[in-house]
């Protein structure tokens, strides 16, 4: 008997070594070097997007300035994006990520509402200053932050630097973006009358 699970547990445990679960890799969507996949959101009176330093530089515009994700391969479900962002100049938002939510869409904002406000706009037609995702963070200029977004059938989760703002439950809510932020979709960035830096963008399918 003894011998049985002697036998047994190191088994599972080459086992274990040999077959580790599978990870699902990442996919990149920015070669740090050119806009090749994206283009400059249709924006009334847009600042110019251009790459600097191996990242994409939005400049400031009347309102909003963004780029668009031009490729088919994103997915609408089960799946996580991730990239890191700084703020430059301005004191609004910089980093504001618009993505699919199965057939709908939704935005993370990052530093609305004069620099501090994180959450989803828009949950149950209430924007990310007025909904129950609503924080508030301080952020500092020409720094970068990691953003990660993850959108899994029922949820919208989202993190920066490693601490989680968001965590929301969407079952039984009406999920939407702000009409502004069409021209971003399917996936996407902006600023408003900020200047943001964004660099080293994935994402990844999750296991089901």
């Amino acid at each position: 008997m003894i011998r049985h699970l002697i036998v047994s547990f190191m088994f599972v445990t080459v086992a274990g070594a040999v077959a580790p679960p599978p990870t699902v890799p990442w996919i990149s969507l920015f070669d740090g070097k050119t806009l090749t996949g994206w283009k400059e959101s249709d924006f009334f009176g847009k600042g110019k997007s251009h790459i600097k330093d191996n990242a994409m530089i939005m400049e400031k515009g009347k309102a909003l300035t963004g780029l668009t994700y031009t490729g088919k391969d994103f997915p609408k479900n089960n799946y996580e994006f991730t990239f890191e962002a700084k703020k430059i100049e301005g004191d609004d938002f910089f980093c504001t990520s618009t993505f699919p939510v199965g057939e709908s869409f939704c935005s993370f904002v990052v530093g609305g509402w004069s620099g501090t406000v994180v959450g989803l706009s828009n949950l149950d037609f209430q924007d990310a200053s007025s909904n129950d995702t609503s924080k508030y963070m301080e952020f500092e200029k020409n720094r970068w932050y990691r953003i990660t977004v993850r959108v899994t059938p029922g949820r919208i989760s989202a993190w920066i630097d490693g601490k989680q703002m968001v965590d929301a439950d969407i079952r039984e809510r009406t999920v939407g973006i702000r009409i502004e932020c069409n021209v971003c979709k399917p996936f996407g960035f902006c600023t408003y009358n900020t200047v943001g830096a964004i660099r080293d963008i994935k994402f990844r399918k999750l296991d089901k």
